[in-house]
């Protein structure tokens, strides 16, 4: 029918392959086979062909162990040590920070505490480099 609106449900499937995790992360599929490897937390059920099949509860722990990686500069051990503590929101959280902080304000503190102070120290710094410049400019 001309001018009928279709709707956009935007249906989340149950499962994914490892080649739409792979873009849905933007990770690419060694590394995700890789992190699997390296973390408990991470294991993904395979299906009777043997592949490997991702929830969305798996696909936001991979965007969090990505975070943690990439972002916070974790090492792997120190991701390790976070990843204790974690629990995913629902799906309808998936990659939302702002929901894990409502959720467990003591988890979110462990994750960002380190950060916050990494920020504090290197703006203390930047006063102190600041200050210097002005005197050798004196």
């Amino acid at each position: 029918m001309p001018g009928a609106h279709m709707k956009d449900f935007s249906i989340k499937k149950l499962y994914y392959s490892i080649s739409e995790v792979s873009k849905i992360t933007n990770l690419e599929q060694y590394v995700l086979r890789y992190w699997e490897s390296e973390f408990d937390e991470l294991k993904p059920a395979k299906n009777r062909a043997g592949n490997r099949i991702y929830t969305n509860k798996d696909i936001q722990l991979i965007l969090f162990i990505k975070k943690l990686l990439r972002d916070e500069r974790y090492t792997i051990e120190g991701a390790k040590q976070v990843l204790k503590t974690y629990s995913p929101g629902s799906d309808a959280d998936f990659g939302r920070e702002e929901d894990a902080v409502e959720q467990n304000p003591a988890q979110t503190a462990l994750i960002f505490e380190p950060e916050g102070q990494l920020r504090s120290d290197l703006l203390k710094l930047r006063q102190f480099l600041e200050d210097l410049r002005e005197r050798i400019r004196a």
